[in-house]
């Protein structure tokens, strides 16, 4: 339904332009990909459907050309101030020529960037020469809202010397000798000189289309076509290909991780840290390996990704001992689960005054799921787990949000209704300010038994309905962060013909049972743990155009907590509260790890941004030791101080809660 609707936006666009005075070459129109001329229609297809911000006008525009410069030069280390106040004014003016499908400005935009990008590579080609001395003494202001633009060469020269000084450090600390640490930082910018002057139109178009998208609010975005494979494959946990997450260092396509029982970990031919330096596909004609070395990733990895059954071979550069291997492999593509980012449950035994607790841990890191029935979702997987959790006769659960940062909205309230009686979970309004409850209607609880949910800064969107309606319902006790990341807002994906890409629009506000919108001040908790991303600078409210916050009539009653005349559950209530926060804190106090994270949160407010080299080497030289753990297991140490004290709220709880049954039990009687 959803892409109909954008075919059927693609033809409104044609027709509304055949009804102009300008006439319309169909056969241009519906070529694929952006063109100049679909640009202004694609942008007023965007404002026609955005919650708040229906027309393009001058705040817009401006906006756009500032997210533009941002995604040109974000660090502030490429343009004068001089050039961003050129490169404003031309792209001013292709806002009217864009019209008559005139687009050169952008290609001026990318003649500047290139010139300044090319005096980049040439400064550090010659710093970096044989009278350069490493200097740990530096001092580097590292958010870029904090600095200006440089006004001429010299004092932007200034900045780029202290950014070489961290970056050779990083090469050093890997024990990479100097001599090739100064080579490898001069073929760094010569890759972003390459990176640029390699642009082409389809590349500058969907800029300004993401500058555009992003001028709305943080979460209108325009996807690519690439973008939009990427973003279809994280919601759905999967896609077709060897099964290697890859990331860019230096112009090498290294393997980070090996995905476990993906086509790569099952052929085991594949280890981390190997440099991939070329791909080429088997049983194709006219079989070529093409180099990828220098090659941008999002590249690389289009050649790499293929069919089911299709055999691609690599070739890979692998360190052992002091010797670099080269090898060649062959490895036949498969479906890959990406099982790292789907609901997992563990059981944990807790022997607490000679009484023993079974719990239940289940981490949910998103809302994923597929429009198509029958394709894995979050719902799906949350129920076949609390099943389990039941089979093995859980005494509570600790659900972890701590690093959700949401997805499908139609998960967070399906999933929500597998812990109450029925009611409405969340609430969305329009920009007509139609009111639409979303309800559970099962009748049936999934699991009844006693639940804290774990949550920080980094909770939203999805991941703060389900702590907030059961909040609301007094179902959950929540842990962690003071509170939630505070993002309200509901997004449209609206998929374009012709290999025009995607858009994701912000096109409502939901609201939590009480009619409270998390927008800003998110979900708070009722106990609160240390943790460094329990930050000011964290949060909705701190991003450029986040829209204001929203309150409408409470639609929740304690109604729904009931089943047949009785409580569904034992609700959590304020002197429960109070005494597992009391029983929390002393624990926390004393705890070792947490010592460690309040040493860190002090650390990091004491130089308000600005970094010193020796104190940045001292720390990552201490981090090294973790650079041999994988992915799952830097995470795991990450959560473990958090599930830890979760899990003593939790045998808390459940004592509370059992002295509560007993009661109404007797009442009862």
């Amino acid at each position: 339904m959803k892409k109909f609707t954008a075919l059927l936006a693609i033809s409104l666009f044609t027709l509304s332009l055949q009804s102009t005075a300008q006439k319309l070459d169909l056969n241009a129109f519906f070529k694929k990909g952006l063109t100049c001329d679909r640009l202004p229609h694609l942008m007023q297809f965007m404002a026609s459907k955005h919650y708040s911000i229906r027309k393009i006008d001058n705040t817009l525009r401006e906006r756009t050309i500032k997210e533009y410069i941002n995604f040109l030069d974000g660090s502030k280390t490429l343009l004068l101030l001089s050039d961003v106040k050129k490169v404003k004014n031309i792209m001013r003016k292709m806002f009217k020529t864009m019209k008559n499908s005139d687009c050169a400005a952008l290609d001026q935009v990318k003649q500047i960037a290139l010139d300044r990008s090319k005096e980049n590579e040439n400064f550090m080609r010659s710093f970096m020469g044989k009278d350069y001395k490493f200097d740990e003494s530096i001092k580097l202001v590292t958010d870029p809202e904090k600095r200006q633009y440089a006004k001429n060469s010299a004092e932007k020269n200034e900045l780029l010397k202290k950014f070489a000084h961290f970056q050779i450090s990083n090469y050093l600390l890997n024990e990479t000798p100097l001599e090739e640490a100064k080579g490898l930082l001069v073929h760094r910018y010569e890759l972003v000189t390459k990176r640029i002057a390699e642009k082409d139109d389809q590349n500058q178009f969907s800029e300004l289309l993401k500058a555009f998208a992003t001028a709305f609010d943080p979460h209108t975005s325009y996807f690519s076509m690439e973008d939009f494979e990427d973003f279809q494959i994280n919601m759905k946990l999967s896609l077709e290909g060897i099964g290697a997450s890859l990331s860019s260092q230096d112009g090498f396509t290294v393997v980070e991780e090996v995905i476990t029982g993906g086509a790569a970990d099952r052929a085991g031919v594949l280890e981390r840290k190997d440099k991939i330096i070329s791909v080429s596909q088997v049983g194709k004609k006219n079989e070529k390996a093409v180099s990828v070395v220098d090659m941008d990733l999002k590249d690389v990895v289009r050649l790499i990704r293929g069919k089911k059954g299709s055999k691609v071979k690599l070739t890979i550069l692998r360190k052992s001992g002091s010797e670099t291997k080269r090898m060649e492999v062959v490895i036949v593509r498969d479906k890959i689960d990406l099982t790292d980012s789907a609901a997992k449950l563990k059981m944990e035994k807790r022997v607490v005054d000679g009484k023993t607790y079974n719990l239940a841990v289940i981490d949910l890191p998103s809302f994923y799921g597929a429009l198509e029935k029958g394709k894995r979702s979050s719902y799906d997987d949350m129920k076949d787990l609390l099943a389990k959790a039941n089979k093995s006769k859980a005494d509570g659960l600790l659900l972890n949000l701590r690093q959700n940062g949401g997805g499908l909205l139609e998960g967070a309230r399906s999933i929500s209704g597998l812990f109450i009686n029925k009611g409405p979970i969340v609430a969305t309004k329009d920009t007509e300010g139609n009111v639409r409850q979303l309800i559970d209607e099962d009748e049936s609880i999934s699991f009844s038994k006693p639940m804290v949910i774990l949550i920080s800064r980094a909770s939203a969107s999805a991941a703060e309905i389900l702590p907030g309606a059961l909040l609301d319902y007094d179902r959950a006790v929540l842990v962690g962060a003071d509170r939630t990341f505070g993002k309200g807002s509901v997004q449209q994906v609206e998929p374009f013909a012709n290999d025009m890409g995607a858009v994701k629009i912000t096109t409502a506000l939901y609201f939590l049972p009480k009619g409270e919108s998390t927008q800003h001040q998110g979900v708070r908790s009722h106990i609160n743990l240390p943790s460094v991303l329990q930050s000011e600078k964290i949060g909705e409210n701190t991003l450029d155009y986040s829209l204001p916050p929203q309150k409408i009539k409470s639609f929740a009653g304690k109604e729904y907590n009931l089943n047949k005349g009785k409580q569904s559950y034992i609700p959590i209530t304020d002197d429960i509260v109070k005494k597992l926060a009391a029983n929390s804190k002393k624990r926390v106090e004393s705890d070792k790890k947490f010592d460690e994270i309040r040493k860190e949160i002090i650390e990091s407010k004491k130089n308000d941004g600005m970094v010193v080299l020796s104190d940045f080497r001292k720390k990552a030289a201490e981090d090294k030791k973790d650079e041999d753990k994988t992915l799952a297991e830097r995470k795991k140490d990450m959560n473990e101080p958090y599930i830890n004290e979760g899990l003593n709220v939790l045998v808390d709880l459940v004592d509370e809660v059992q002295k509560k049954e007993k009661v109404v039990a007797g009442q009862t009687r």
